[in-house]
């Protein structure tokens, strides 16, 4: 299936959560409403805090979330998921030794099959930057904040 034909079916489904959780067919979803609606697309009950900056982020100031904000939340939602996935699988093929933690052979042996002329002392360097304590070891947090680094917020959700 094709990207945007995963997407049509995302936003398909995510239209009829909205519709399923929209109580009294009011047109948007009540903050409860809302998290019935994460619920049942992510499975997990969103924090108050991030209940709080969906709805403090809403273009109109009425009751809950339209549509099409809902639809755009869910998209970037699930954007910011499949990124995180992705990171996960990036950090997992380093750690050849499934260690949890990446040492600097693990990075050389990474760099060396990506970019094999490379020169060592960037590699090195670029170990050293991400392992932010200095302990020899680069934890997946350490790793994932690297990936991150310069990333702007698509969106005031910071979904787990």
């Amino acid at each position: 299936m094709c990207a945007a034909s995963a997407l049509a079916g995302d936003r398909e489904r995510y239209a009829r959560v909205f519709a399923a959780c929209d109580e009294d067919s009011k047109g948007y979803l009540s903050r409860e409403d809302f998290k019935v609606a994460v619920v049942m697309l992510f499975g997990y009950k969103p924090s108050k805090v991030e209940v709080d900056s969906v709805m403090a982020s809403l273009q109109q100031k009425n009751s809950g979330v339209l549509l099409e904000e809902f639809l755009n939340l869910m998209t970037t939602k699930k954007s910011a998921q499949l990124y995180h996935s992705e990171i996960r699988q990036i950090f997992t093929a380093f750690d050849m030794q499934c260690r949890g933690f990446l040492t600097l052979e693990d990075f050389k042996k990474a760099f060396d099959s990506v970019a094999p002329k490379l020169p060592k002392r960037i590699i090195i360097e670029a170990f050293r930057e991400v392992d932010q304590d200095s302990d020899g070891h680069v934890s997946f947090k350490e790793f994932e904040s690297a990936m991150n680094y310069g990333q702007d917020e698509v969106s005031p959700l910071h979904f787990a």
